[in-house]
């Protein structure tokens, strides 16, 4: 549908709204719609006309019929923690929150499934799981305080991810209600399943943009008693990603292996006025390793220490006790905003095989370099994920916007000829769309266009996301 077919919420619409969630979960003045304007994506703000907080699949369905005879866009919204604008009402009208759909339904110890709504807080279902000894290992940086409906949308991943994986390998069934307002229920609590085409899968990372999950069953795993963390400061930051390489090399699959450069550790040094160990470390590296059995991990640790140390490593520091872990990780949380409160940034969602990734970094300060630009790293570099994020500082506006389109444009072009792509978490939303042709041939972007006319005909659901308006049809 044209931008300029979508329909205004109209004050009959608007009554039939408050019919369904009542008129207290019906936000219009403009100062309460405010938080839903933005997500955490740079400086963007888009307002809708209304802002829904239905509380049940059947309110979900109501609006989303009404919405689809009435040709009204529709942008579903979870923490509001996004990094790619996919949650942001770029056409106005209807911003449908999960935030009250916040119950975590079943905890079955015997099937090891757990079964949510979408306002789920991450954090809150791993600390209910881990009360019963059982363990949900996806963990963004924003854990405390996304959604698992917006885990969903864009397939979040994390630290962990290293060991366990993203949150796709977790969902094994959702139920969905399409943007006709019809309510489909896709897999279950099965370990098998080949009935048809994976509908499950296909929702996962498809951003809001093909159906919104009212329900969601995920697989639960034993909790690992013991966890480890070793910090490694490194002085260049090649060194520390050639170390990282070779500790894979050694067989050791750490459960979290992340990379730090200096100027980012510094930032959050000044941001939190906290000293940071090896803050004049040209790199850090942030390993975890976890499991069942101590001595195994003490020689998981001596090892990696060993490895490290032969690899030009300045030191390698073990944390000791629970608390120090915390402490470590939580530092390693707080880097993505106080990078992000330097100044104006563009933030990159680089990823590569993880064996490229001293080629990656290489690249990244090459076209730093180049441009004359400042590009603070960090991320998750067990899984070749990292986040580039592009600081604007004092560069006067005229350069700043010459300059970030063409050197962005050379990022992805580097890492997609590296064998990786140009978002790993973060999603393509409403920024990186254009973009998307780096990554995808032709051929392959219209056939998700097919998928998105099959689900959603009249293009209400999360409209202006993920496609490139350059290479619409």
């Amino acid at each position: 549908m044209d931008r300029s077919s979508y329909q205004k919420v109209t004050p009959e619409i608007l009554a039939q709204f408050k019919r369904i969630v009542g008129a207290e979960y019906v936000v219009t003045d403009q100062s309460e719609l405010e938080p839903y304007a933005h997500d955490e994506t740079e400086d963007l703000h888009f307002y809708p006309q209304v802002a829904l907080k239905p509380r049940s699949t059947e309110q979900v369905s109501q609006i989303m019929k009404i919405c689809y005879e009435n040709n009204i866009p529709v942008t579903p919204r979870g923490g509001g923690t996004g990094l790619s604008g996919g949650a942001l009402p770029i056409h106005g009208g209807v911003i449908l929150s999960t935030e009250k759909m916040n119950n975590i339904v079943e905890i079955d110890t015997n099937n090891l499934m757990a079964v949510v709504e979408p306002g789920v807080i991450t954090e809150v279902l791993q600390n209910e799981v881990e009360k019963l000894g059982l363990f949900y290992p996806p963990d963004p940086a924003s854990k405390g305080s996304c959604f698992m409906g917006g885990n969903i949308a864009e397939c979040a991943g994390g630290p962990r991810a290293l060991k366990y994986g993203v949150t796709k390998d977790y969902v094994y069934g959702l139920e969905v209600v399409l943007p006709n307002g019809e309510v489909i229920n896709t897999g279950g609590k099965l370990l098998k399943n080949v009935s048809g085409y994976n509908l499950t899968q296909l929702i996962i990372g498809s951003e809001g943009t093909l159906g919104i999950a009212t329900k969601i069953i995920l697989k639960l795993i034993p909790l690992p008693q013991f966890r480890q963390t070793i910090l490694v400061p490194f002085n260049s930051v090649q060194a520390a990603t050639v170390c990282l390489t070779q500790i894979f090399a050694h067989k050791i699959i750490p459960c979290a292996a992340e990379f730090i450069e200096k100027k980012a550790v510094l930032a959050a040094e000044k941001k939190f006025e906290k000293k940071i160990p090896y803050s004049e470390s040209e790199a850090l590296l942030l390993l975890a390793v976890d499991g069942n059995d101590e001595e195994v991990l003490e020689k998981e640790i001596e090892k990696i220490g060993e490895v490290c140390l032969a690899q030009g490593a300045r030191d390698v520091f073990v944390a000791e006790g629970r608390e120090q872990q915390e402490e470590l990780w939580k530092m390693r949380r707080s880097i993505s905003e106080a990078v992000k409160s330097i100044s104006i940034y563009k933030e990159e969602d680089t990823v590569v095989p993880r064996a490229a990734l001293p080629e990656l970094m290489k690249v990244l300060k090459e076209i730093e370099k180049k441009y004359q630009i400042n590009i603070i790293c960090y991320g998750h570099a067990g899984d070749g994920n990292i986040h580039a994020n592009i600081i604007k500082e004092n560069m006067d506006d005229q350069k700043w916007n010459q300059v970030l389109p063409v050197a962005i444009r050379e990022i992805f072009t580097e890492v997609v000829k590296l064998g990786g792509t140009i978002s790993g978490e973060h999603g393509i939303g409403y920024v990186q769309k254009e973009n998307l042709p780096i990554a995808l041939t032709s051929t392959e972007i219209e056939l998700m266009r097919q998928i998105k006319r099959v689900f959603d005909p009249k293009n209400i659901l999360n409209p202006g996301k993920l496609f490139p308006e350059s290479h619409s049809k």
